[in-house]
């Protein structure tokens, strides 16, 4: 059933009904549905949802694509505060999303009719200074991404020592591997595997040098400041886009002596391009990439 009113005067109601069985009570939630770059969240403000504690097993039944409304993940967006919860489309909790802020600051701005908005959105990896600029359905929005570390115990890496280009043996391959911290657990190599990252990617992310699992990028066809990105997320998958995995990789090639600092990176994902400056170590990474509104409902759980 589609109810033709809407909030924010842009696309109709959608109505969804998830089928039984589940083991919690039946309750409405209003949802809004984003995306950047491809990667696609359901934002669900705290407010509407009241006393209602949103569970990793709700959370995967909303982001299911055949039995669901369909994510890579949802974020429970407080707009006071503002802050932002993200659970992943498996029900796991990442310190952070930089495609889903991005998302999440859009969202803010259309609530409160803003064109132009600057806002500190806060995480589990700290606040995120956000610009969203001259949006309709589609914002350009900038993220000052905090975080940004090549400390082994920031990552969660059993190491002594940070790994810039660290040889390790994997599925038979031999990689060398950054690790970063965005907040959140990544590696990259600029090894070009090509078909082989699907095996490498699950191998890396069960090695036991990451007991908390860890983000992988793949970085190929490199020519300059620009380059193309493939990501395996932590709790998502394979997805269009990551923009902390994006971060990662401008920050790994930073300080690996690939390209230069402070200089603006083209970082070509499979749903698009996003613009990475990394500056000092330890520093915010600048991340700037469009999100846009796809649509609002309700789902009943």
């Amino acid at each position: 059933m589609v109810d033709e009113t809407t909030t924010l005067g842009v696309a109709p109601t959608l109505a969804f009904a998830v089928p039984p069985p589940y083991n919690w009570p039946s309750v409405t939630i209003r949802f809004y549905k984003y995306e950047g770059l491809g990667n696609d969240f359901l934002i669900i403000e705290k407010e509407d949802l009241g006393e209602v504690q949103l569970t990793a097993e709700q959370a995967i039944v909303l982001c299911d694509r055949h039995r669901g409304v369909g994510a890579d993940g949802v974020l429970v967006l407080d707009t006071k505060t503002p802050s932002m919860h993200v659970i992943n489309s498996d029900g796991s909790v990442p310190e952070m999303c930089g495609n889903g802020i991005r998302c999440a600051a859009l969202h803010l701005a259309r609530r409160n009719d803003q064109k132009d908005l600057e806002v500190d959105i806060d995480t589990a990896a700290g606040p995120q200074p956000c610009i969203v600029e001259n949006h309709e359905r589609t914002g350009l929005v900038t993220v000052q991404v905090s975080g940004a570390s090549l400390s082994p115990g920031d990552i969660g890496l059993r190491s002594e020592t940070p790994w810039l280009d660290e040889s390790l043996r994997v599925a038979n391959h031999d990689l060398h591997l950054t690790a970063v911290s965005m907040g959140n657990p990544h590696a990259v190599t600029f090894d070009d595997v090509g078909e082989a990252r699907f095996e490498l990617g699950a191998a890396l992310q069960r090695d036991p040098h990451f007991p908390d699992g860890v983000n992988v990028g793949f970085v190929s066809e490199r020519q300059g400041n620009a380059m193309r990105l493939d990501v395996l997320e932590r709790g998502a998958g394979w997805t269009q886009a990551c923009g902390t995995g994006a971060a990662a990789a401008a920050v790994a090639a930073v300080e690996t002596g690939r390209t230069k600092r402070g200089e603006p990176l083209s970082i070509r994902l499979p749903g698009g391009t996003l613009t990475i400056t990394p500056r000092e170590t330890g520093d915010p990474v600048q991340m700037e990439g469009p999100a846009r509104f796809v649509f609002q409902g309700e789902v009943e759980l």
